[in-house]
């Protein structure tokens, strides 16, 4: 499902923006705006219901205590309070169904920006080799790849697979081809033949595990030399894998540390995106009544998901837009709180605010509350 809306609804819409604006960057900046606005109706359901949760809480752990309490002998008068209780303020797992609808999206939209043409496309074979008189008693079944849509033109790509005729399992002294075709067969070396500069983009091959278990060619050809498992990696370059915008060098570079050396454009990437996300939930916060623990992890969880994606091998093409889209829920959650509540919740926001400001002045005041039939000397 993830690859069906890549394919049909996300690259097409890349190819769009590409062709209006030349840029792969750009294109990422306007993609990343388009389906956030697409998604616009399902994220502010997410967040207006938390912004709800968040204020009716207290008082419904209160009042389902209550309702436990006094109906502890009928379950099904208990049960039909809770059902009330939930119609008058809502269910907590409200927010979530929305969320849910829009993660298979998002999701392809991760996978896009993660394969062509903003970054090289791997390709992983699994290999078995067993002993030449083994070989002849193991019913061979031919090996497909998933499919993974390459650019061979800015905008021009094809989804494309990689096949083992032989299977995965080889005996000692076998020779087998990979072979790189379209769903409909076309091989991939013809396609490159008519592309300008195609020779760029035929596979790079690597043994990453079993170095002596088999040997590969550079033209895929693979010769099981001793019993074992082996793991092959092929890698189709990605067009604008090396492409550059504004600061940054290559959409298609990973890692914050490479080859002794401090790349300091995803460092800025990944420190634009603590920074947006840690506004974003400042933001999700105003007009509220202050929470420690709240306050607390708005701190820490910033901290902590940005020091993984300093060695999470993302490509700068990917941050970018979490970058892009940690600006635009920034500015969705700003504008949604400060829509108007329902009045039942707009009362109990009222009462919680009005108690921090009590308790707020009675700490001021040297830590205790003074009653209202108290003299104001009396302390």
């Amino acid at each position: 499902m993830i690859g069906y809306i890549s394919d049909n609804l996300l690259l097409p819409i890349l190819d769009f923006f590409y062709g209006l604006v030349p840029s792969y960057g750009l294109a990422i900046v306007a993609l990343t705006v388009v389906i956030r606005l697409a998604l616009f109706p399902l994220s502010a359901g997410s967040i207006r219901s938390a912004r709800r949760m968040r204020i009716a809480q207290p008082v419904m752990q209160k009042r389902q205590a209550e309702i436990k309490a006094r109906h502890a002998s009928d379950p099904k008068k208990q049960q039909e309070e809770l059902g009330k209780l939930m119609k008058e303020f809502g269910s907590p797992l409200a927010g979530c169904l929305p969320l849910l609808v829009q993660m298979p999206i998002l999701f392809a939209l991760f996978a896009t920006l993660r394969g062509s043409p903003f970054a090289d496309v791997p390709y992983t074979l699994n290999l078995k080799v067993l002993p030449a008189d083994q070989i002849a008693a193991v019913e061979t079944k031919p090996f497909n790849s998933a499919s993974h849509s390459i650019f061979i033109t800015e905008t021009n790509h094809v989804p494309v697979i990689a096949s083992l005729e032989q299977g995965t399992k080889l005996g000692v002294g076998d020779v087998a081809q990979i072979n790189f075709h379209t769903k409909s067969g076309e091989s991939f070396t013809s396609l490159l033949q008519g592309v300008e500069n195609g020779a760029a983009y035929t596979p790079s091959w690597s043994i990453t595990k079993g170095d002596g278990v088999i040997k590969v060619s550079e033209t895929g050809q693979i010769e099981a030399l001793s019993t074992g498992e082996a793991t092959i990696e092929a890698k189709v370059p990605g067009l604008a894998a090396r492409s550059g915008f504004l600061f940054i060098k290559a959409l298609g570079q990973v890692g914050f540390y490479t080859d002794g050396a401090i790349n300091w454009d995803i460092a800025i990437l990944v420190g634009g995106f603590g920074a947006t996300l840690f506004i974003s939930q400042i933001l999700s916060g105003m007009g509220m009544p202050p929470n420690p623990q709240q306050s607390t992890a708005n701190k820490i969880t910033p901290v902590m998901i940005t020091g993984m994606f300093l060695f999470f091998p993302l490509p700068a093409g990917v941050l970018l837009y979490m970058v892009v889209a940690n600006i635009f829920q920034g500015l969705q959650t700003f504008l949604l709180t400060r829509e108007t509540l329902p009045d039942n919740l707009q009362v109990i926001l009222d009462q919680q605010l009005a108690q921090q400001t009590v308790a707020v002045a009675a700490t001021a005041g040297g830590g205790m509350e003074r009653l209202p039939f108290e003299p104001k000397g009396k302390k």
